[in-house]
């Protein structure tokens, strides 16, 4: 079997280079890792958890604008009273059974802004909110494209060793007929016999890295792995220069994004804490009925309408300790923006260079494993004609297996780096990468419970 014929089995080298291939089985559509992405999208636990909550968050904005809505309750009583009374020597008994209802309505005029800016803290924090979820469909994505690389490259391991062990026990029993006629050692032969049982241990141990790597594919993706074709390569989407890539990655990740927002967040909550120093105006209204309230009066009915002013002098420093500390956490939230650019700085220049080493280590890789094929093919002619030892034929068999290895590897690196480094730009998700599902949008939910006054029931009828 040639070089190309033996690669090519389970290794397919795209026009960049950058992919691994698996043998498809006939008659059996493959996998690619575009629809393993897609599947990763819609059923990822950790991604449907994050929606759920950002729809969670949505709610704050609800809750903030009731501040500037009335509030009406009403109240109900009834009970019993007996009375005994002695006037001029006569006594009368009395029962009565008071009863009242009453309608109470209360309209906050002003209260320091706190309204206001819990309004808009609430809106900073659903923003936020969207950004986390981008982060994660990111995280999400980045980890269902490494474990498809990875089951891909535990495949393409695990024949390279099947055959590298068939190479071993083609070599054995050469070595044994040898003997046999006395033109090599029971030395020649014992070499041989530890390879093939170090080989058999190297696949079985490229056996169970397949069963893990498949079991982190069905945890991450939701399915089982079937048969994986080679993936479309996405390097076109990376900018030209690293300066360039991470100018993008600082001004787009989600990351980034939703620490800002923590600011903007952060900074209302301190205005917030300094409305509990301001002065509290409220508007309320009120009807009552009631009934047997006297022995003399059987009913009576009262409405009245009240300007409420109450003013903050002092509430034992809690006040002022609540502004101290949301300064504090202001601060926080603006290093922690810093914290996230220096990241995705540093991430940006690391997976630039993992990418450039990696397709340096493919073209390596590919001139090792001719090299190496050669040198096999010419170390075995020598050995046929005893001017080669069994161990030089073990170990360019060995020095092959561990050449095209290093290729699979290569190859599954280039990959995973070129999406890693898409992540780091902000730019590993469902729209940018033309998935083909339907895209989840936070505004709509937002959108349909940001005005509701009342409800019980989520927009999904939950």
């Amino acid at each position: 079997m040639s070089l190309a014929t033996n690669i090519g089995r389970r290794l397919s080298v795209l026009a960049t280079a950058t992919a691994l291939s698996a043998v498809l089985a006939s008659g059996v559509s493959a996998q690619t890792l575009d629809a393993a992405m897609a599947q990763a999208y819609v059923n990822n636990p950790s991604l449907n958890s994050q929606r759920a909550g950002t729809r969670a968050v949505d709610e704050n904005v609800p809750q903030a604008l009731s501040g500037y809505r009335p509030t009406v309750s009403a109240g109900a009583s009834v009970g019993g009273q007996y009375s005994r009374a002695t006037s001029s020597g006569v006594t009368t008994d009395g029962t009565l059974m008071p009863r009242s209802v009453n309608l109470t309505v209360t309209q906050t005029i002003f209260n320091g802004l706190l309204t206001a800016s819990t309004t808009r803290k609430a809106e900073s924090t659903v923003k936020g909110s969207r950004e986390t979820l981008r982060n994660t469909e990111q995280t999400v994505l980045l980890n269902a494209a490494t474990a498809y690389m990875n089951v891909l490259q535990a495949i393409a391991l695990l024949d390279l060793q099947k055959q590298n062990l068939a190479a071993l026990q083609q070599e054995l029993r050469a070595t044994r007929d040898r003997f046999n006629v006395g033109e090599v050692t029971r030395t020649d032969v014992a070499q041989a016999e530890a390879r093939v049982a170090d080989a058999n241990y190297q696949v079985a141990q490229a056996v169970a890295n397949l069963s893990s790597d498949r079991a982190v594919y069905r945890q991450v993706i939701g399915v089982e792995p079937g048969q994986l074709s080679p993936p479309r390569s996405i390097e076109f989407m990376i900018p030209p220069t690293v300066d360039r890539a991470v100018a993008q990655g600082l001004a787009q990740h989600p990351a980034i994004q939703a620490s800002k927002f923590a600011v903007d967040a952060a900074m209302f909550q301190v205005k917030m804490s300094e409305a509990g120093l301001a002065p509290n105006l409220s508007l309320q209204g009120q009807l009552a009925q009631g009934y047997d309230q006297s022995n003399a009066v059987d009913s009576a009915s009262s409405a009245g309408v009240s300007l409420n002013l109450t003013v903050p002098i002092y509430q034992g420093g809690a006040e002022y300790s609540a502004i101290r500390q949301a300064k504090e956490y202001l601060s926080q939230a603006r290093i922690e923006v810093d914290v996230n650019r220096d990241t995705i700085r540093a991430n940006t220049v690391q997976y630039w260079g993992a990418l450039e080493a990696a397709k340096v280590q493919i073209q390596s890789a590919q001139a090792s494993v001719a090299a190496n094929t050669l040198a096999l093919e010419g170390v075995r002619e020598e050995w046929r004609v005893g001017q080669r030892t069994t161990t030089d034929v073990l170990n360019a068999q060995t020095d092959l297996t561990n050449a095209k290895s290093a290729l699979v590897t290569a190859q599954r690196d280039r990959v995973v780096a070129a999406y890693s480094l898409i992540s780091t730009i902000g730019k590993l998700d469902a729209v940018s990468l033309a998935l083909k599902v339907p895209v989840y949008d936070a505004r709509v939910h937002y959108e349909q419970v940001r005005d509701a006054w009342a409800g019980t029931r989520t927009p999904d009828g939950k």
